[in-house]
């Protein structure tokens, strides 16, 4: 069992920078974890994913190059750093964990879900 707690969110101007943290409780090591969000009035979609070793990673087009996904096994912490970030980011984002590979997360295929944390971006 695997419990996931979503920190770090909330309130930003366009440009801005801000990191999420998903802390794991149990044994997250051997999972591939993510980030998935969702905006008033749309579906749930992917935004980012990292293997178990940290050594893959993906994202979805639209954070390509702006977002980094990391992860610190020791700490059972994966975090989600966000750049450039605009108001078309803002959404509830959800962490994941999925006993499955990067493009697995990426497809869905989740185990456990965080609890979700509310970011806004202002233009």
């Amino acid at each position: 069992q695997v419990q996931l707690s979503e920190s770090g969110g909330g309130s930003v101007q366009a440009g801005d920078s801000l990191t999420l943290s998903c802390a794991a409780s149990g044994r997250n090591s051997m999972y591939s974890m993510g980030w998935f969000r969702q905006a008033p009035g749309k579906d749930r979609e992917f935004v980012a994913a990292i293997s178990s070793s940290g050594r893959t990673t993906g994202y979805a087009d639209s954070v390509k190059g702006r977002f980094i996904i990391t992860r610190d096994n020791t700490k059972t912490t994966t975090f989600l750093q966000m750049n450039s970030l605009k108001p078309e980011d803002t959404a509830v984002y959800y962490c994941a964990a999925g006993h499955t590979v990067v493009a697995g997360i990426r497809a869905g295929n989740i185990d456990y879900w965080g609890q979700g944390i509310q970011l806004t971006v202002s233009s």
